[in-house]
């Protein structure tokens, strides 16, 4: 899927919602008046273009109509794009042209940091890169683990400390260790920094001061991560930023699952500072360049458009290569379940035989047990006939004296009782 596809699909539902209420608009008016702008400026309102961007649109669109000579409601779609492609202005990207350099990486929880980092490993990684991660959002709980589950699936390196650590000292080292290896992307973690916390503040400050005095001279990127999802919420998220920071860009996250895609040319109108990263899915290489034009064509683009077409036929090749590839997956997937199954009843029949092995051990052991306890048995039985022969009692071997009194010494008294009732039974008839 090539970039253009990509933000298209990542914009569909802003698409969706702001051509929608727009055609709506031009079907219900049949020429272009004051009324119209007035609903116009409330439509962009509502599709979190901001009021201030939106009375902007409006009055550049005033001129066009103005000098164009056009009546028509229909007509403006076009003007309306070139426009926001205007505002938007050049496309800017991540600055790397020195050795290393530092990416700081800042914003609040939940906006997609971990995510972003990430995939920015990854991708400067198989760019051919030597890229170094700093886990300096030593505050939140089980962060440093999450970043490096990413760091190992991006093959990149980690610098971290223990959690509650200075996260200033984590970038000092992480500096030193990026120079002293030859790391060309040094990508910072932050902690998740409330704008009504002070303290979480002045820790920023600190971190951009150290990178300042550590790595003086090399590029230091300051992105901003926002959330589209929370609309006007993120803008100004980006102002109470930019007041502690300097803020070189911004990366717009989870552009696929929202309708508010249009804070892109409010955060670009209102504070200035160019979005440079998009996140259009939950893919490593989801997270897209920015593209100002892309990004107009995409949110006006209809599917009567040749461009358009031809990628919903190519979208139609990657659902057939995606069938093959889950069919691919189940196969593999039986073959695995069938060779344990096989390996699992091999081990049963193993365990059988190893008891059975086991029993017959038991058997002939015991069989062994009663034998001995049968020749010791006719041995005592001997040793007494000899014994009415001996007259000397004292005389009997030691050994012998033991067994009575072992653990058979019962069998004997009951042999030595029935011996003697029967002499005196003899003598008695005498």
């Amino acid at each position: 899927m090539n970039i253009f596809r990509k933000i298209a699909a990542g914009l569909k539902k802003t698409k969706d919602s702001m051509m929608g209420k727009l055609e709506a608009l031009m079907n219900s008016f049949t020429k272009i008046d004051e009324e119209f702008f007035e609903e116009l400026e409330e439509l962009l309102i509502t599709c979190d273009i901001g009021v201030e961007t939106s009375l902007d649109i409006c009055g550049e669109l005033r001129k066009k109509v103005k000098e164009k000579g056009i009546t028509d409601p229909a007509l403006i779609k076009d003007e309306l794009k070139e426009i926001i492609a205007e505002m938007l202005g050049e496309d800017k990207k991540i600055d790397t042209s020195t050795t290393p350099t530092v990416i700081l990486i800042i914003g609040v929880n939940g906006a997609g940091k971990t995510t972003t980092i990430g995939k920015l490993a990854a991708r400067y990684k198989n760019e051919g890169k030597k890229v170094l991660v700093a886990a300096a959002d030593t505050f939140r709980a089980a962060a440093i683990e999450q970043l490096e589950v990413w760091t190992e699936r991006a093959g990149v390196d980690i610098v971290k400390h223990a959690e509650g650590s200075d996260p200033a000292s984590v970038v000092f080292d992480a500096v030193t260790a990026a120079k002293a290896r030859g790391t060309d992307i040094l990508i910072c973690d932050t902690a998740g920094r409330l704008h009504n916390k002070k303290n979480l503040m002045d820790e920023l400050r600190k971190i951009s001061r150290i990178v300042h005095q550590q790595a003086e001279g090399c590029v230091l990127e300051t992105l901003l991560v926002l959330d589209s999802t929370t609309g006007q919420n993120a803008v100004n998220q980006a102002k109470l930023f930019s007041e502690v920071a300097e803020i070189t860009g911004i990366v717009l996250t989870k552009l696929d699952g929202t309708a508010k895609g249009g804070i892109i040319i409010s955060i670009h109108r209102e504070l200035g500072i160019p979005v440079k990263l998009v996140g259009v899915g939950e893919k490593l290489d989801d997270l897209q360049d920015f593209c100002a034009r892309d990004f107009a064509d995409a949110l006006f683009e209809t599917e009567t458009d040749f461009d358009y077409n031809y990628e919903r036929l190519d979208d139609k090749k990657d659902e057939k290569e995606d069938e093959k590839e889950n069919e691919s997956v189940l196969e593999k997937a039986e073959d695995f379940f069938e060779n344990m199954g096989n390996k699992i009843e091999d081990a049963a029949d193993k365990v059988e035989d190893k008891f059975e092995e086991i029993g017959d051990k038991i058997e002939d052991k015991f069989e062994d047990i009663v034998d001995d306890i049968k020749d010791k048995l006719d041995g005592d039985d001997e040793s007494e006939e000899g014994k009415e022969e001996t007259a000397d009692e004292a005389e009997k071997p030691a050994e012998k004296k033991d067994l009575k009194n072992g653990k058979f010494g019962f069998l004997f008294k009951e042999i030595s009782f029935g011996k003697k009732k029967k002499a005196d039974e003899n003598e008695g008839e005498e």
